[in-house]
Parts: C-alpha cells; sequence; structure tokens
C-alpha cells in the first residue's frame, strides 16, 4: 500500500458506541415525529447531510440550527470524556512509519469534533480530513477518499482505508481503494458487503494491517 487512512468514529474511537445510544434514545426521538430511522442509515454520514436525509425521508421537528447544536453539544461530551483509543493503534501507525506509508485520519465529522480526539490523546497524523474540507457529497460517495489520496499524491487503488459503517465502506470502494472493514458490537448487523475484507476486533485488524504493511 502507498497510504493507510482510517475513519474516526466507530474505528480509531469506539465513538458509535456512543453515538448509536444517543441518536437511538435522545437525539432522533428528539428532533423527529413519528418514525424514526434504524441508525445504521445514517451511520458514516457528515452529520449536518444528516439533517437534510431526515427531513427528506422523515418528519423533522426542529430546524437545522437547532440539530446542529444538539449534535455538537453531544459530541463534546463523547469525544472529550468517555471515547477509548483502538487497541493496537499506536503499533500499526510506528510500522506505517517504518515502511514509509502516509497514515490519514479521513472523517465525515468536523474538525472540532476530531480535534477533541487528537488533543484527548496526543495523536498526530499525516493526513487529517473532515468532510467540512471537501467540496461535494459526504459518505457513502468517494469524494473524501478521493480527496484523500490526491493530498498524498497517491492513487486511489494504492490506499488501504478501514471503515465500519456502510455509508464509509461505499465511499472507500467507489473511490477504488482497498477497504478492510472493521466488525465489533456496535456494528454486528452491518452490511460491510463493499469491503474486501472485514476483521472481526481489534487484534484481527491488527494482524490484517500489519501482515499488509510487511507485505
Amino acid at each position: 500500500m502507498d497510504a493507510l487512512l482510517f475513519d474516526m468514529d466507530g474505528v480509531v474511537v469506539d465513538s458509535e458506541d456512543h453515538w448509536h445510544p444517543a441518536e437511538r434514545e435522545d437525539l432522533l426521538p428528539a428532533v423527529l415525529a413519528g418514525e424514526v430511522p434504524d441508525v445504521g442509515e445514517i451511520t458514516g454520514m457528515p452529520y449536518r447531510e444528516i439533517y437534510a436525509y431526515l427531513d427528506a425521508n422523515y418528519e423533522t421537528t426542529v430546524s437545522e440550527a437547532e440539530f446542529v447544536d444538539r449534535y455538537d453539544e453531544t459530541a463534546a461530551g463523547i469525544y472529550q470524556e468517555r471515547v477509548e483509543l483502538l487497541d493496537g493503534l499506536s503499533g500499526i501507525r510506528e510500522r506505517a512509519r517504518e515502511a514509509g506509508v502516509p497514515v490519514g485520519l479521513v472523517s465525515s465529522s468536523p474538525p472540532t469534533w476530531m480535534g477533541y480526539v487528537l488533543d484527548r490523546f496526543g495523536l498526530a497524523f499525516d493526513l487529517t480530513l473532515s468532510n467540512d474540507q471537501v467540496p461535494g457529497p459526504g459518505k457513502p460517495e468517494p469524494d473524501i477518499y478521493e480527496a484523500a489520496a490526491d493530498r498524498l499524491g497517491v492513487e486511489p487503488s494504492a490506499c488501504v482505508a478501514v471503515e465500519d459503517s456502510r455509508n464509509g465502506s461505499l465511499a472507500a470502494q467507489r473511490a477504488g481503494m482497498v477497504v478492510v472493514g472493521y466488525r465489533v458490537d456496535h456494528n454486528a448487523e452491518t452490511d460491510l458487503s463493499a469491503c474486501d475484507v472485514v476483521c472481526a476486533g481489534s487484534e484481527e485488524l491488527r494482524e490484517e494491517l500489519l501482515g499488509r504493511l510487511t507485505g
């Protein structure tokens, strides 16, 4: 591989373990009347695009500004106080450095949310890219992954992307990347058929990525 790209939510940090209950129990019931979607429908999408999706397909009861404020407030608590880092991440990043492979963080989350994670855990990546920094639609469209490859100066086909959501894995696949799926409890039923391989848990993921980095 010429670049290794990690999704943030549900991969680098276990934020989906906290986002999913918050969306099911609080956020979605508070902004919708009637039917509430399964969280898998919106996982991996930029949260500003989530509002447009909900407004088009369900009955929203708040403005986009109020919706965004609710998500921002919830995000601060999740990222600054509750999330845990992917087990084995430091070893993977070290092996990538030894192999001369840049490592990127590619997320639908806004830069502020990404900053919470970077600051809390003292992380640095060769590329940190939010969907807010990319023209065009978010995941499941390929724009953010195409932009990541372009900024790193590599071909998308030479990139490995690690994803845990249907929307994210589709985005990486549509960009022409090799997609490694990460399967844990929060996405046990998620459709990861767009992935080239699916790893169950952090140990399998670590072994898969280290194997690819050592060729």
